[in-house]
């Protein structure tokens, strides 16, 4: 059948601040049977949960996650942009681990990301990536960088997008491949296309001494879950980024 050949994703949407536990936990259960009818279908194949700043709301919703993944209505379920304490607090009352923590990863943040690969990976959560050359928008320092362009000179002209992108999987870590920067973008026949173009890393490999190299590049750096709620540090519009953001701008 044609849905076995789509793997179905869907996301919850952020909860107003200051909802009750309760009143969470409705809205959730309420988007699953909605998403679901929009989409004709029984089941789509995994449930992602944004965060909360308050710690009760992202475990009720949770519960109900775990709820459509016992009626058959996902097939996974996971979690966007956790930062530790996040992490700390669904893991706290969770039945089912979740399947990934979908984050910001790209060269210059470290193989473990802030530590925050090790962390959920203690846990039994993998590591799902996306930014690979940066977010919201591509990040130019990526683009230009002369050890990204050298190394994917070596390899037959690699663009430095595709150095980064294949940098990322090869530390084992899953990664959407949602065309963007120099891979075009994710809109009709150009959406296949830059598809196309990133499965393609996987016909080369970087040599021990590229990643080892990469691995040790410290900039451009950023912050695995910027796209956050304020629950979490430094997250998109919080004080701490505006400060970051009017610091690079002097």
């Amino acid at each position: 059948e044609e849905r076995d050949l789509l793997f179905l994703n869907t996301k919850i949407r952020t909860p107003p601040r200051g909802i009750t536990p309760e009143d969470a936990a409705t809205l959730a259960r309420d988007q699953i049977n909605e998403d679901l009818d929009i989409l004709n279908v029984k089941n789509v194949d995994m449930l992602m949960l944004r965060d909360s700043p308050d710690p009760k709301v992202i475990q009720a919703q949770w519960a109900v996650l775990e709820e459509a993944l016992a009626e058959g209505k996902a097939r996974s379920i996971g979690v966007i942009n956790y930062c530790p304490s996040a992490l700390k607090s669904v893991l706290q009352t969770a039945k089912v681990l979740p399947a990934v923590n979908y984050i910001m990863v790209h060269v210059g943040m470290g193989s473990d990301v802030h530590g925050l690969r090790s962390l959920g990976e203690k846990a039994g959560i993998r590591t799902f990536a996306y930014g690979q050359t940066g977010e919201p928008f591509p990040n130019v320092e990526i683009g230009n960088n002369p050890i990204l362009k050298r190394i994917g000179n070596a390899h037959g002209g690699k663009s430095p997008e595709e150095v980064s992108l294949k940098w990322v999987l090869q530390n084992g870590i899953a990664a959407s491949i949602r065309p963007s920067s120099s891979f075009g973008k994710c809109v009709g026949e150009e959406c296949q296309l830059g598809i196309t173009k990133q499965t393609r890393c996987f016909d080369w490999t970087l040599k021990d001494e590229e990643m080892v190299e990469l691995d040790a590049m410290t900039s451009p750096d950023d912050n695995p879950t910027l796209f956050s709620s304020a629950g979490c540090p430094g997250a998109f519009g919080s004080p701490e980024y505006m400060k970051a953001v009017f610091s690079k701008l002097k």
